[in-house]
Order: structure tokens, then C-alpha cells, then sequence
């Protein structure tokens, strides 16, 4: 079966591109498609493919650094590919990869992470961050986000199968797109710690630090909590302000490495959440270290962190700093129920090798029903009356 699969653009390693790694893993000797590709040849080996077939956009000035000021021109250059040559075409999409162009005797089969949130729902919120509220540019970004919600909501029906990455998401798709989708959570980077590190007494933030991931509330937190300690790992445009605003018992420590942040969240007594994620990798990582999450009740997250019998976490109504410190202060008075074997357990059910298992058996049960459904039409035309019997 000769497989292609489509991905939105290659510049950085996130996750959808290790969700892209572990379909390569499934398909490895599929043909990779993106619309631009400025990866090092380093993260190219990690995805699992040397060359990917690139749209007119790989030659744009500026694509590595400013991407997104192409975004009109990103549904013609997704419409190029010719992709008549494979049997079964994987659309890995969080933009425009879902609109490529399939026939009918071709399964498409896409995977989405999120229906482009900043064209839907997040639309007033892009705009206003963005410095696009008023005047002729809010006029000109408004115009290009309406063509883009009419040409996303259309190739909606080009897929045979949608798969998305949460029940959060699937619900987004059947809002916007009217389709179901089937639910595979992504694969996540688990510990493989196998001894328990003393906890220490920080609680911890890990996040780029711009605005929509509300650390600034979390921060103001712990000016209520003057006994407590937050450790703040990352950086970003907020990095400044944040750090003007904090007080004493909050530590920043920049941008850390995959080791150090993971040695910061297996110490820690929890991992504070306060953004509302499609899915949300990161509080994930932080059970697979043994760390219970504190997170804002919304989103993926909801899927990913037990508050049952087994509780890895607690969650908190708002982003702001009054309820995240009673959330802190609830946890405090039962940190003792929280255990870092219910924490771990919970986190393995979003091993790689889990989502490898289920994605190829949804894949392959759509890709023989789709072969089926053509069989079918055949036998059923055979039989129909003669060109005689019409006249």
C-alpha cells in the first residue's frame, strides 16, 4: 500500500511532530508532505525521514521566522500536492493539511489536532493579542479569517475518517466541521526513572510564558501564598513583566533543558496547569514523574488527570489567583492522598506504544471498510438493467 502523509509545516519539534514521528513509525516507508521544511537534518532522523516534498511556500522570504503572514496563501499551496499516486493518504492537521485534495478510490484518513483555533473560537482573542482590533489591519486580518473558516469548514468533508486528539477536540469538530470524529489521544515522552527522588518543596509552572497560558495568574497566586514556593521554568514575551511582578517565594529559571525539567517535576509536590490546552502534553509528563497536577478544569486536560478512587490531581474553576491559591491550599490539607504509583499508572496510558496500536487499527479497519464500500458499489452496478431495457 503506497502511503503519503501530510503534515501542516516542519520548523520546530512540538507535539504534533512527535505525533507525526509515531505514524512514521507506523507507515515507515511513507512519503512525507508539508508545506515548508526548515528542520535540521538532526530532527529530521528523530521524526524518521530524510526529505519531505514541499509546497511554493518552502521559497518564501522570511518562512522560517514569519510563517503566519502567509496563512492566505496556505489553502492554495495544501491544494497543489498531487497525491493521486497513493493509496492511502494521513493528514496530520492543526491548520490547512486536512485540505489536501483526495479521489474516491483513496482513503484519507486525518488526524486533527485542533481545528484552527485562531480563525474559530479564539478568533477576538488572536485579534486583540495581535494588535489587530481596530482599524484597516483588524479589517484586513477579519476578511482573511472569514475566507479561511468558509474554505476549513468545505474541506471538512474531504476526509474518509477524522481522528481527533481529546474528546475536547472532537467536540470542537462536530461543532464547527458537523462531523464525528474518533478520539486517539497523542503519545507522550514518559519517565524512565526507575527509583523515587525526595520531593522537594516547590511547586511548578513549565510553560513558554505568553499571555494565553495565564502564568501571570498563577504567579499572582503565591503572593497569597507567602509560605509557599513556585518555580517558574521557561521563557518568552511575558518573561519581564512576570518577573517584576513576582514576589520572593517565586524562582524563575528560564529556558531549561528536557533533563533539568524533568528533574524539577519529579521533585516537585505539584505541577501547576492554568491553560486551557486541546490536550495538553505537559501535565502528562509531570504524572509519569510521580507529580500530582493542579490544573484549570477545562479542555484536554479534564481526559488526562484522575480525580477518582486513584486521584493524580485537582482542578480549579478559573485562572485567577484567589482560586488557584485555595486550590493550592485544598491540596495542601490532602497531599498525603496523592501517590506517586496512581500518578505513574495514570500517565502510561498515554505510552507511544499505545497510541501506535490504536492508530493503525483505526487505520486499518477504515482503510478495508473503505475498500469494501468500492467493492460493493461494483457488484451492486453489475446487475442494473441493460442500455436496452433503459430506451
Amino acid at each position: 500500500m503506497r502511503v503519503a502523509i501530510v503534515h501542516d509545516w516542519l520548523y520546530v519539534i512540538g507535539g504534533a511532530e512527535r505525533v507525526l514521528r509515531e505514524i512514521l513509525n507506523c507507515y515507515p516507508d511513507a512519503d512525507v508532505f508539508t508545506l515548508f521544511d526548515v528542520l535540521k537534518p538532526s530532527d529530521r532522523a528523530y521524526l524518521g525521514f530524510d526529505r519531505a516534498h514541499t509546497s511554493f511556500l518552502q521559497n518564501m522570504p522570511f518562512i522560517r521566522t514569519r510563517h503566519r503572514s502567509y496563512l492566505p496563501l496556505m489553502p492554495l499551496a495544501i491544494e497543489q500536492f498531487d497525491l493521486s499516486k497513493y493509496d492511502l493518504v494521513i493528514s496530520s492537521s492543526y491548520a490547512v493539511a486536512k485540505g489536501v485534495i483526495t479521489g474516491p478510490d483513496q482513503a484519507h484518513i486525518a488526524y486533527v489536532h485542533s481545528p484552527m483555533r485562531y480563525a474559530w473560537d479564539l478568533q477576538h482573542s488572536y485579534l486583540r493579542e495581535s494588535g489587530y482590533s481596530h482599524g484597516i489591519k483588524s479589517a484586513i486580518a477579519r476578511l482573511i479569517l472569514h475566507r479561511m473558516r468558509i474554505w476549513d469548514t468545505r474541506t471538512a468533508h474531504g476526509p474518509d475518517a477524522i481522528i481527533a486528539n481529546s474528546a475536547f477536540v472532537a467536540r470542537r469538530i462536530r461543532k464547527v466541521y458537523g462531523r464525528h470524529a474518533h478520539v486517539i489521544h497523542p503519545p507522550v515522552t514518559l519517565s524512565t526513572l526507575n527509583v523515587d527522588v525526595p520531593r522537594a518543596q516547590h511547586f511548578l509552572v513549565a510553560s513558554r510564558l505568553v499571555h494565553y497560558k495565564n502564568i501571570e495568574a498563577v504567579v499572582r497566586s503565591f503572593r497569597l501564598l507567602p509560605d509557599l514556593q513556585l518555580v517558574v521554568a521557561g521563557d518568552g514575551p511575558d518573561a519581564k513583566k512576570l518577573r517584576e511582578l513576582a514576589t520572593p517565594n517565586v524562582i524563575f529559571t528560564g529556558f531549561v533543558s528536557d533533563e533539568r525539567l524533568r528533574h524539577l517535576m519529579t521533585t516537585a509536590r505539584a505541577f501547576i496547569f492554568a491553560s486551557e490546552e486541546d490536550f495538553g502534553i505537559i501535565p502528562v509528563e509531570a504524572q509519569s514523574e510521580g507529580t500530582p497536577v493542579l490544573a484549570l478544569g477545562r479542555g484536554g486536560v479534564r481526559e488526562t488527570v484522575a480525580t477518582g478512587l486513584h486521584r493524580t490531581g485537582m482542578f480549579f474553576a478559573q485562572p485567577e489567583p484567589g482560586v488557584i491559591a485555595e486550590c493550592v491550599r485544598a491540596f495542601e490539607m490532602q497531599e498525603h492522598l496523592f501517590s506517586r504509583s496512581a500518578c505513574r499508572a495514570q500517565a502510561k496510558q498515554f505510552a507511544p506504544e499505545r497510541f501506535r496500536s490504536q492508530f493503525k487499527a483505526f487505520v486499518d479497519k477504515e482503510v478495508e471498510q473503505s475498500s469494501r464500500s468500492r467493492d460493493g458499489e461494483v457488484v451492486q452496478l453489475m446487475p442494473a438493467r441493460s442500455y436496452a431495457q433503459v430506451i
